[in-house]
């Protein structure tokens, strides 16, 4: 594209010991073919070596790199302040140990000017030590708030947000996992108009050990964002309008996702304490969770969470205990 003065899209990057995996992250991020593009690179305390490697970078690309260097508070707080720096017409995040392909950002931003989308998504390639998997966005040119909060891939990198649908939004702080399902849910009702690329233009690294894959106390902070969700649509006026939506999702993302990653404890008594906790927040906050309409369907999915109970969480205990062994 033409080049000027005018940033059009910045990039997001909170980094924290990543010493093996930011070069490739920002190589991709400098090689970009839309060249009025900033990187906003927020280093969080790192105690390894990435401090010094992303100064390199700084000095090399002055023009196309700014790096803030900060005390470590985790990466809510670190891309608030990306957020408070950024000057681009669109937003990007990006995590330190991915990579996007070099005609990225370049694609999402014309397809947002010419269609003046919200957003734009593209699918994203996860990259395992063995294969590689296509996750696709699961978004379309038609897709409503509805759609957005029942089948949106509602991750925060695979996407460009117009700066002014997202000024006033925040990440929780403290908050170091499922940040951007939290995110995303308080992004959607404001989207007008979205753009999709169906194309794998950003790879998703598979560490062995991350968060997604193991289980770690910070599993828990996925229930205060669902909580803070609920309060945010309530605040909003938006509660009664996707009721039928949040509630589905509530109990989705507790009775599905929490559990499965729960079952990857070994320890029996952290794993049955959890599944008694996150029975009685469904069963108080939405206790006529199944007649939900969603629910109500006839599929593998619908009917493990209608008649989800103990029984049922020991059998995914069981199936994980023997899928790790």
């Amino acid at each position: 594209m033409k080049k000027n003065n005018k940033i059009l899209v910045s990039v997001i990057v909170p980094v924290y010991n990543v010493q093996d995996y930011i070069e490739k992250c920002l190589d991709s991020l400098i090689n970009q073919t839309l060249e009025q593009l900033e990187v906003i690179v927020i280093d969080d305390g790192s105690t390894d070596k990435t401090g010094l490697i992303v100064d390199e970078y700084q000095n090399k690309y002055k023009s196309k790199i700014k790096v803030i260097h900060k005390k470590n508070e985790g990466v809510s707080i670190a891309r608030n302040v990306g957020l408070e720096k950024a000057t681009g017409e669109y937003i990007g995040f990006l995590d330190s140990d991915d990579w996007v392909n070099y005609d990225m950002y370049e694609k999402l931003y014309k397809l947002a000017i010419k269609d003046n989308c919200d957003i734009v998504a593209c699918d994203t390639l996860a990259i395992y030590p063995d294969k590689k998997v296509l996750i696709e966005s699961h978004i379309n040119e038609t897709s409503t708030t509805e759609d957005l909060m029942l089948n949106a891939y509602a991750v925060i990198w695979n996407k460009i947000y117009k700066r002014e649908i997202i000024d006033r939004i925040k990440f929780k702080e403290k908050m170091n996992f499922c940040e951007d399902v939290q995110f995303l849910y308080m992004v959607y009702p404001k989207i007008k108009k979205i753009g999709v690329i169906h194309e794998t233009l950003h790879n998703y690294l598979q560490r062995v050990g991350s968060l997604t894959y193991t289980y770690n106390e910070k599993l828990y902070q996925l229930i205060d964002s669902l909580d803070d969700i609920v309060n945010y649509y309530k605040e909003q006026g938006f509660y009664q309008k996707y009721y039928a939506e949040l509630e589905y999702s509530y109990v989705r993302y507790l009775y599905a996702t929490f559990i499965k990653r729960l079952a990857k404890t070994k320890n029996k008594v952290e794993f049955d304490r959890g599944v008694n906790f996150v029975l009685d927040k469904v069963n108080n906050n939405f206790p006529n969770y199944k007649k939900n309409k969603y629910i109500k369907k006839i599929n593998g999915k619908s009917l493990y969470l209608k008649y989800f109970n103990k029984f049922l969480a020991k059998m995914v205990f069981n199936f994980e205990k023997n899928r790790l062994n």
